[in-house]
């Protein structure tokens, strides 16, 4: 340190200053607003970058909501769909029931009226043969003279034997 003192220039020191004073004028005028400007720059992107996050976050928590509200509807309109469907399958499964059943009663109210004409068929056949049976059996006993009641009775029998036949 001693030498330093000792080396000491007025001149030197004074050119020393002004170079850097220059150097600050120059670096302050060409360097420092530029620097400054840039961190601003970079201080303002920074901002507008945390600012996008947080829209983003809150865009993102919008969308969540709406799409749980979406799908929530859909849920809603899936099950109405179901329920619609339900409704329309017991309403066809009751018309066809009412339907096979009034079709059942028909067929079986025409049987009924077939077995009916049948049995009135029958019974009028059936009576037609016995009064034919009975006119044939008063002929041929009013034909025969019998005066004996087992005779007739024996033919009555007979007659009746050969008409089931």
């Amino acid at each position: 340190m001693d030498q330093l003192i000792n080396d000491f220039s007025l001149g030197l020191f004074f050119w020393q200053l002004v170079i850097f004073v220059g150097l600050i004028f120059l670096m302050a005028k060409f360097a420092w607003k530029p620097i400054l400007n840039s961190l601003d720059a970079r201080e303002q992107g920074i901002t507008d970058a945390l600012a996008a996050a947080e829209n983003a976050k809150l865009e993102m928590a919008n969308l969540e909501a709406s799409n749980e509200a979406a799908a929530q509807e859909a849920r809603n309109q899936r099950d109405e769909m179901l329920k619609d469907a339900r409704e329309i399958k017991e309403k066809m499964i009751s018309e066809a029931s009412g339907q096979a059943q009034e079709k059942a009663d028909k067929i079986i109210a025409s049987a009924q009226e077939a077995i009916e004409s049948e049995k009135k068929a029958a019974l009028a056949d059936i009576k037609s043969q016995v009064a034919n049976l009975s006119v044939d059996i008063a002929e041929k006993l009013t034909r025969k003279e019998l005066s004996e009641k087992d005779a007739q009775s024996k033919l009555i029998e007979q007659l009746l034997a050969e008409a089931n036949i």
